[in-house]
């Protein structure tokens, strides 16, 4: 068995998100702080027959590419905080892997295009997946949050700054 971390692995962009948001500098940092916002996700045509059925569902998970961020840092100072935090105890976006996630309202489904609501992603983000949110599975009533106990009901109004570029 190798312990060791993989080298190599690559996934493909299986569309491009559009969003009104063009520079993170000044971007929600959470979808709770892009109430109302809406984009959509262009999918790249070899991928559009796996967009049947997925009308049906109220949100998705979005997993994406952050593709303006380079290196990352293993202790961070996050939006929410003015205190140091490991990376994996935070939601910042300066990680090993740039991968990001957010729930989204689906709005509508067409031939290569999923229309979101409350998209707090950059515009021209690689998308690498979508995925159905089911309540029956994803909902977790959680026990603790960590350090964002105190901080949470802040992400509607904090903006993002250039502390990840």
């Amino acid at each position: 068995m190798n312990d060791q971390p993989e080298e190599g692995i690559a996934y493909r962009s299986i569309g491009i998100l559009r969003s009104p948001f063009r520079d993170i500098q000044g971007m929600p940092i959470q979808p709770v702080g892009a109430l109302g916002v809406e984009g959509h996700v262009e999918v790249h045509p070899d991928f559009a027959g796996g967009l049947r059925d997925l009308e049906g569902f109220s949100h998705v998970f979005l997993l994406y590419h952050l593709h303006r961020v380079t290196g990352y840092d293993l202790i961070v100072r996050p939006f929410l905080d003015n205190a140091d935090h490991g990376i994996f105890a935070t939601r910042s976006p300066k990680r090993p892997n740039p991968i990001g996630l957010s729930v989204l309202e689906l709005v509508g489904v067409t031939a290569t295009t999923v229309r979101l609501r409350n998209v707090d992603v950059l515009d021209g983000t690689p998308v690498l997946d979508i995925k159905p949110y089911v309540p029956h599975f994803d909902v977790w009533q959680a026990g603790r949050i960590g350090w964002f106990d105190a901080k949470a009901e802040n992400a509607g109004t904090c903006i993002s700054d250039d502390r990840f570029r």
